[in-house]
C-alpha cells in the first residue's frame, strides 16, 4: 500500500495532523479546566465544539469536497486550520481564553472539508484489492492516537504551558498542508449542469445516498449505531464508580486499554483485509460490539470489564473499516464528498440526540438497562444489513 504516491503522502500528512490536533485539544481541556476551577458548563463546551461541526458541517463540507478539487481542497483546508491557530494564539497573548473554544470549533469545522476530499482521491487512485486495507490502516492511525494523543497532548500542556502548545498545533498543521502539496495535480473534471447551485448539488448527492439500495442500508445501520453509541457514551464513568466501587480516576486505564486493543484490531485487519468481505466485517463488528455492551453493564468485576474492552476494542475496528470500504465501493466518485458527508452527519446527529437523553434514560432507568438497549440496538443494526450480506452471497463477484 506505500508503493501508492497517494496513500504514502495522505498518510504522512494525517499523522502530522493528528498529531496537532490531539496536542490541541487536551491543551484547550486542561487550560480551559484549570482557569475556570473545573466548571463542567466549561469543559462540556469543549466537546460541544469539537463534535458539533461533524454534525452541522458534515454534509455541506462533502458537498464542497464534490465542487472542488481535492488535493486543493486539503491544502487549504491544513492552511487555514494553522492560520486560525495563529489567530487564536493572538487573541488569547491579548487575554481572551474564549477565543481557544472558538479556534477549536474552526479547525474542526475544516476538517469536515477535507476528509471527505481525501476519500475521494482513494476512490481515484487506490484499487478495489488494496482499499480495505487502507481503509484499516486509516483506522490503526487514529487507534495509536487515542492510545498516544493524551499522553502526548497532557505532557507537552504541562511542560511547556498552553501557547507552546498552540505553537506546536500550528507547525502540524503546517506540515501537513506541506506534506500534501506533494500530491499529483488535480484532474478537472467535467461540471454538471447544475454545479452552479450549491444546494442542487447538495440535494442530488442526498437523493443519490436513499436511491442507492446499499448507501441507504449502510445509511439506517449508521443511524441506529450513532444512537446506540450516544446513549452510553457519558456513562462510562458510571460503569467505573457505581458497577465497580472505584473512583473516577480508573476511567483513564479503561480507556487506555480499550484504546490499545483497538490499535491491535487495526493491525490485525490488515492483515485480512483482501479475505474478508466488508459487510461481513462490519456485522461481525457491530455484534461483538452489542455482546460486550450488555456485559459491560451487567460486569461488576474489575477483571472481566478490562477483558471486555479489549475485546470490543480489538472487533471495533471491524466497524469503521466495514463502513468506509462499503462507502467508497458503491459510490460514484462525484458523489464521494455528499455521500461522506451525509453518512457523518447521519451517524453524528444521531449519536448526539443517543447522548442528549442518556442521563434521562439512566435516571428514569437504570445503568445496567442502558447497556441493555445499547445493545440491542447493535444487534439491531447487524440485521439490517442482511440485504448486503444476501446480496453478497448470490453474486460473490460483487464489489460489494
Amino acid at each position: 500500500m506505500f508503493s501508492n504516491r497517494y496513500v504514502r503522502t495522505i498518510f504522512v500528512s494525517r499523522v502530522l495532523l493528528q498529531l496537532g490536533i490531539w496536542i490541541r485539544n487536551f491543551a484547550v481541556l486542561l487550560y480551559v479546566a484549570e482557569w475556570t476551577n473545573n466548571d463542567p458548563h466549561y469543559v462540556s463546551l469543549i466537546s460541544v465544539v469539537e463534535y458539533a461541526p461533524m454534525f452541522v458541517f458534515a454534509i455541506i463540507g462533502g458537498s464542497f469536497a464534490d465542487r472542488w478539487q481535492p488535493k486543493r481542497t486539503m491544502v487549504g483546508a491544513d492552511f487555514i486550520s494553522a492560520l486560525s491557530v495563529l489567530i487564536v494564539l493572538i487573541a488569547f497573548h491579548y487575554g481572551s481564553w474564549i477565543a481557544l473554544l472558538l479556534g477549536t470549533f474552526v479547525s474542526a469545522s475544516l476538517s469536515q472539508f477535507s476528509q471527505p476530499s481525501a476519500m475521494k482521491i482513494y476512490k481515484k487512485h487506490v484499487t478495489m484489492e488494496q482499499l480495505q486495507g487502507v481503509m484499516a490502516m486509516n483506522q490503526t492511525l487514529i487507534a495509536i492516537f487515542m492510545v498516544l494523543g493524551p499522553i502526548i497532548g497532557t505532557f507537552i500542556y504541562l511542560q511547556f504551558g498552553i501557547e507552546v502548545s498552540l505553537m506546536i498545533t500550528l507547525v502540524m498543521f503546517c506540515g501537513s498542508g506541506v506534506i500534501l502539496l506533494r500530491l499529483p495535480r488535480d484532474h478537472k473534471e467535467p461540471k454538471s449542469e447544475s454545479s452552479s447551485h450549491f444546494m442542487k448539488d447538495m440535494m442530488s448527492g442526498l437523493r443519490y445516498l436513499w436511491f442507492n439500495p446499499s448507501l441507504r442500508t449502510l445509511s439506517v445501520t449508521f443511524a441506529v449505531t450513532g444512537v446506540a453509541s450516544g446513549i452510553i457514551q457519558p456513562l462510562s464513568l458510571f460503569i467505573v464508580i457505581e458497577n465497580l466501587g472505584l473512583d473516577k480516576s480508573f476511567l483513564q486505564w479503561l480507556l487506555l486499554t480499550n484504546g490499545a486493543a483497538m490499535l491491535l484490531g487495526g493491525i490485525s485487519i490488515m492483515g485480512i483485509a483482501k479475505k474478508v468481505k466488508p459487510q461481513i466485517l462490519l456485522a461481525v463488528g457491530l455484534l461483538v460490539s452489542a455482546f460486550s455492551t450488555i456485559l459491560v453493564g451487567v460486569s461488576h468485576n474489575i477483571v472481566l470489564t478490562i477483558v471486555l474492552q479489549i475485546i470490543a476494542g480489538l472487533f471495533y475496528p471491524c466497524v469503521q473499516i466495514g463502513i468506509q470500504t462499503l462507502m467508497i465501493r458503491n459510490t460514484e466518485s462525484a458523489f464521494m464528498g455528499r455521500v461522506s458527508g451525509a453518512i457523518t452527519s447521519i451517524f453524528m446527529g444521531m449519536m448526539v440526540m443517543g447522548m442528549s437523553v442518556s442521563g434521562y434514560l439512566k435516571n428514569e432507568l437504570s445503568l445496567l438497562t442502558v447497556y441493555i438497549v445499547s445493545g440491542v440496538l447493535l444487534v439491531i443494526g447487524a440485521a439490517l444489513l442482511s440485504p448486503l450480506i444476501q446480496k453478497s452471497g448470490n453474486h460473490s463477484s460483487s464489489p460489494d
